[in-house]
C-alpha cells in the first residue's frame, strides 16, 4: 500500500479561493439574469401595452365606420377596401406587429402582422406561436367593444436585447476572472510565504543544532504561537541532552574513585597469605561495591527526575493527590531501624492526611533524602524530628536536626553536585541535596534550609502553595 502524497496547501487554497469566487461569479450572473429578464419583461410589457393604448387613441368608430387617421402621411383609408396597411419605418419594426379589428375585419396591420388574427385572447398579455416563432402579445378592446387591438413583439428580440445588456454587464467581469485569480495567487503565495521560510529553514538544519528557530520576516499572529512552542520544545530537547551528557560525565568521573578503591581492594585480597587480612579486604571490597550502587542509585534518580521535570509543560495534565503524610510515615519507618541502630531518636508530627497534587514516587524519594541526610550527618544519641502543617498559606514539610549544621558558606553551596562537607567520615555521593532541589522544583515547591534555633543543627523546609481556585 503506497500511501498519497499530501497536496500543497498553497494549490489547494488557491483552488478553493479561486473556486469560490468564481461560483459566486456565477451566481451573481444567474441571478443577475433573472433579474435583468423580469424586468426587461416588464419594461417591453409596458410598451406593448402604452402601444395599444395609441392605436385605440387613433381608431375611433364613426357614423358605423371606423375613421383611421395615419399620423405617418396624413392619408385615409379607402372606402371600398377598408383596410389599411401601416408602413415600415424602421429597420426593427419586422421584430413587431400589430393589427386592428373592427367588427371582425381586419381594419389595420403592421406588415409583419397576417390577415387572421394574431390571438383569441380579448384582453391580456400571452406568448404564442406564429409562423415558428414565439412572440409576447397583449390584446385590448377600443372604445367600443367590436374593437380589437392585438400588439406583439418577438420573444427573440428581447432575448437580444437581454444578452446585449449581459454582455455589458459582466463581460468585463468576465474580463476580469483570470485578474482576480492571479490576485488571489499573489495574496496566497505571500501569505504562506512564513510557513515556505519555516520548511526551509527546519531543512536546513543539522542534526545537533537545537538553536531557536528565526525567520527572515516577523512571523503572522497565527504562526507566531507554533514557532514559539517549537522552539521551547528544542530548548527542552537541549536540556534533556545536556542532562544526558553530564549525567554521562559525571558517573565516568564519580564511578572511577569507587572502581579503583574496589579493584585494590580485590588485588590485596589476592596477595593476602592470611585469613583476616583477606577478609578484611574482601569487606572493603563490598563496601566499595554498596558505595557504587549507591552513587549510581543517585545518579539515575538525579537523572530521572530532570527528565521528568523538563519533559512537563504548560499542556500537562494536573497530578493527582498523594497522602503525604502517609509517604512521611512510610518513610520514616523505613529510616527508624538505622536511628535505633544509632541511638538516635526520630520523630514524626502530621495529621492523618494531608492531600497534596505531586507524585508520589518524586515526593518519596525528597523525604528519604532530606531524612537520610539529618540521620546520616548527626553524630549517634541526636535528634531528628519531621514535622507536616497545611494551612492558608499552603502545605509545609519542615526537617531539623541536633547535628553540627553548616556554615554559611556551605550552605551557599549546598546542593551542587558532588558536594560533601569534609572531615565528617560519612561516606555518601554528594547528589542528595541535587536530588531534593530537582524534585522541589519539579513539584513546584520552594525550599528553605538555615541553622536551626531549637536544636542546633541544620533546620530545611519545603512550602507548597495552597492550589489556585477553578
Amino acid at each position: 500500500m503506497t500511501l498519497r502524497r499530501p497536496g500543497s496547501l498553497q494549490r489547494r487554497l488557491l483552488l478553493a479561493v479561486t473556486g469560490a469566487v468564481a461560483a459566486l461569479w456565477l451566481a451573481t450572473a444567474v441571478f443577475t439574469y433573472w433579474e435583468a429578464q423580469h424586468e426587461l419583461d416588464e419594461l417591453l410589457d409596458a410598451h406593448l401595452a402604452q402601444a395599444a393604448s395609441l392605436l385605440v387613441a387613433q381608431a375611433a368608430p364613426v357614423d358605423g365606420d371606423l375613421r383611421h387617421d395615419d399620423a405617418q402621411d396624413g392619408r385615409h383609408p379607402d372606402p371600398d377596401d377598408g383596410l389599411v396597411d401601416a408602413p415600415r419605418l424602421h429597420q426593427y419594426a419586422r421584430r413587431v406587429a400589430f393589427q386592428v379589428w373592427h367588427e371582425g375585419q381586419l381594419v389595420m396591420r403592421s406588415p409583419t402582422a397576417p390577415d387572421t388574427p394574431l390571438s383569441t385572447l380579448a384582453s391580456g398579455f400571452e406568448n404564442r406561436t406564429l409562423a415558428d416563432e414565439t412572440w409576447r402579445l397583449f390584446a385590448t378592446h377600443g372604445r367600443e367593444n367590436d374593437v380589437q387591438v392585438y400588439v406583439a413583439e418577438r420573444i427573440s428580440s428581447r432575448s437580444d436585447i437581454l444578452w446585449g445588456m449581459m454582455r455589458g454587464l459582466l463581460g468585463p467581469l468576465l474580463l476580469a476572472l483570470p485578474l482576480i485569480a492571479l490576485a488571489v495567487w499573489g495574496t496566497v503565495w505571500r501569505t504562506l510565504r512564513p510557513l515556505g521560510q519555516l520548511s526551509r529553514a527546519l531543512a536546513a538544519r543539522q542534526p545537533g543544532d537545537l538553536a531557536p528557530i528565526t525567520l527572515p520576516e516577523a512571523p503572522p499572529a497565527e504562526l507566531e504561537p507554533a514557532l514559539r512552542e517549537l522552539n521551547e520544545l528544542l530548548a527542552r530537547i537541549g536540556t534533556l541532552i545536556d542532562g544526558e551528557r553530564r549525567f554521562t560525565a559525571d558517573a565516568a568521573h564519580e564511578l572511577r574513585t569507587p572502581i579503583a578503591a574496589i579493584r585494590a581492594q580485590a588485588q590485596v585480597a589476592l596477595a593476602a597469605t592470611a585469613d583476616d587480612e583477606r577478609r578484611h579486604a574482601l569487606q572493603a571490597t563490598l563496601q566499595g561495591c554498596d558505595r557504587a550502587n549507591h552513587l549510581v542509585q543517585q545518579l539515575l534518580t538525579l537523572s530521572r527526575v530532570e527528565a521528568a521535570h523538563h519533559a512537563s509543560g504548560p499542556g500537562t495534565p494536573p497530578p493527582p493527590l498523594v497522602d503525604l503524610a502517609g509517604v512521611a510515615r512510610a518513610v520514616v519507618g523505613e529510616l527508624a531501624p538505622t536511628a535505633v541502630a544509632r541511638q538516635q531518636t526520630l520523630a514524626l508530627e502530621a495529621p492523618d492526611t494531608l492531600p497534596l497534587p505531586g507524585n508520589d514516587t518524586l515526593l518519596r524519594v525528597l523525604l528519604r533524602n532530606l531524612v537520610d541526610n539529618a540521620l546520616r550527618y548527626s553524630p549517634e544519641g541526636a535528634e531528628v524530628q519531621v514535622r507536616l502543617t497545611q494551612d492558608s498559606d499552603g502545605t509545609h514539610l519542615e526537617v531539623e536536626d541536633s547535628g553540627p549544621g553548616l556554615e554559611e558558606a556551605e550552605l551557599a553551596r549546598l546542593g551542587e553536585r558532588f558536594f560533601r562537607k569534609l572531615g565528617t567520615g560519612v561516606s555518601g555521593s554528594g547528589l542528595g541535596w541535587s536530588i531534593v532541589r530537582r524534585i522541589a522544583a519539579a513539584q513546584h515547591a520552594q525550599l528553605q534550609v538555615t541553622r536551626s534555633t531549637r536544636l542546633g543543627g541544620l533546620w530545611v523546609r519545603v512550602d507548597w502553595a495552597p492550589p489556585s481556585p477553578i
